[in-house]
């Protein structure tokens, strides 16, 4: 257990951060403007830049008409050049790292270039600004008396070619500096560990007799650690184990499916939350007071932000706005350019800004309809791709779906939800459905580690529907012909509700 003193120390520390903090508060167009102009200096030397022509890049309007709108599958061959060894390909300096992140279209994973800077001054730094911004909120806190439970995903580190790949969480807990390790659990040992099961049960065998003041992770992953803490202790709640604890920093996924189950396990008043909002690509925001449903855009972590209006948006071909050109309650889809070697990047992710002084947002979904309540990121073509391969081995045929999630309850664990209305049934609805799951866990990683021995998900529920099912339900919406279509994918349970009721 940490000394009081040391709670003093590291608080001193954290709270300077604030004062850096204040300037892009003040002055947000002149620093991201400021920051795009160095991004581009460096890599001007690159063979992209030397591409695109980066030294006659002069102002924004110069790097928008010069360089283009960029989707994973785009710089894939790029990334995959680097990752055999060659360098100075679209970021100067030597890239080692690369997080492995859910697939697209093509391919089963993304690999995101992490580099040193990106490390350093975007996903490093915001771990430090998370805790400056909950300090200065919580000026009594006594968090550094006691350890932050982080729990990563699958945290295992591979080699390849001289580089690096895993979770990003695994990245980071390679390079957390001394003082992070210190005063964190588990032990960088067990959290590296990469099975599962046998973490998980390392994990509360090293913390359960530490004082744990703070908890750090994705909501669903969290949920079933605390449920094993409280079957391994027999304890009635959280705060039997560990009775400091105060905070709860999580992201990743939306965290309002979780919200009652977690004032159940944690039941204290003043027991406080505070989202991020990172990714593979980058970190990019963090709830900056108590109490609030709104993210603090942050400016400073070498990225530099574009936003397309959904209204218009078309993918690579769409035009995009800088920060200061955006509005509150429109919905956006993000652009980053990072110091990791990304160029006008989509990331998939829209958000809507509910201030612009300073610029705070909330997260509203993706570019596309998808599942990410429990951190699978299932999107309609890994669904497709699915369908298509159980259709083909049970000799099936589907004329329409939706599929919504299972929301984690005291007696249920989560899951996906189909209602598929067939051509022509297959003969055995068990075997399709198990057809299904092992094709979505071949197509997308995340899907796969969420089900993984059942921890996350379970097995897909899949129910037959009624001839002509769905052409009743957009009947009875006004919703027939045109460019009207069922929703495929949806993170709530307002639609199958609705087809369950028909």
């Amino acid at each position: 257990m940490a000394f009081p003193f040391i709670n003093s120390i590291i608080s001193w520390f954290l709270k300077k951060r604030k004062h850096q903090i204040e300037l892009f508060l003040k002055y947000p167009d002149d620093v991201q403007q400021e920051l795009l102009k160095r991004l581009v200096e460096t890599a001007k030397n690159t063979e992209l830049g030397i591409q695109l022509d980066f030294s006659s890049i002069n102002s924004y309007s110069d790097f928008a008409d010069a360089v283009p709108i960029q989707k994973y599958e785009s710089i894939e061959p790029l990334i995959e050049r680097c990752r055999k060894g060659e360098q100075n390909l679209f970021w100067p300096t030597n890239i080692r790292w690369f997080a492995k992140s859910s697939g697209t279209t093509n391919a089963k994973s993304k690999y995101i270039p992490v580099s040193d800077e990106a490390l350093e001054n975007c996903h490093l730094k915001a771990g430090k600004d998370m805790l400056c911004l909950y300090i200065n909120n919580n000026e009594e806190t006594k968090m550094f008396t006691g350890k932050g439970l982080k729990l990563g995903g699958s945290t295992a580190i591979y080699e390849d070619n001289n580089t690096y790949f895993g979770d990003l969480s695994a990245i980071i807990t390679e390079n957390l500096p001394f003082w992070a390790d210190y005063s964190s659990a588990p032990s960088q040992e067990v959290a590296l560990m990469g099975e599962w099961e046998t973490k998980m049960e390392a994990i509360i065998d090293e913390t359960i007799h530490e004082n744990i003041t703070s908890l750090i992770g994705v909501p669903s992953w969290m949920l079933v650690l605390l449920n094993r803490v409280l079957e391994k202790t027999g304890k009635n709640n959280i705060l039997e184990v560990w009775p400091n604890l105060e905070v709860y920093f999580h992201g990743g996924v939306n965290f309002n499916p979780y919200r009652e189950q977690y004032k159940k396990l944690i039941p204290k008043a003043d027991f406080k939350y505070f989202e991020t909002y990172n990714a593979s690509e980058g970190f990019f925001g963090i709830q900056d007071r108590n109490n609030s449903d709104e993210l603090l855009l942050m400016l400073d972590y070498g990225i530099f932000y574009e936003f397309i209006p959904m209204d218009s948006y078309d993918e690579e071909n769409s035009v995009a706005i800088p920060i200061s050109e955006v509005k509150k309650g429109i919905n956006y889809a993000i652009v980053i350019t990072t110091n990791g070697g990304l160029w006008r990047y989509l990331i998939g992710d829209t958000v809507k800004f509910t201030s612009t002084e300073p610029y705070r947002i909330k997260i509203t979904g993706r570019t596309k309809h998808f599942i990410n309540v429990f951190g699978e990121e299932l999107i309609i073509e890994n669904a497709e791709e699915a369908l298509k391969q159980a259709c083909k081995k049970t000799n099936a045929a589907v004329l329409d779906y939706t599929v919504a999630p299972i929301f984690m309850s005291e007696t249920q664990k989560g899951g996906h939800e189909w209602i598929i209305e067939f051509n022509k049934k297959p003969n055995n609805i068990a075997y399709f459905t198990e057809l299904l799951d092992n094709a979505l866990k071949a197509i997308n990683s995340d899907y796969e580690a969420k089900r993984y021995n059942n921890m996350t998900l379970g097995m897909p529920t899949v129910h037959v529907a009624e001839k002509g099912l769905f052409y009743a339900w957009l009947s009875s919406k006004g919703k027939l012909g045109g460019q009207h279509k069922v929703p495929r994918l949806s993170n709530k349970r307002d639609f199958i509700e609705e087809l369950l009721e028909l």
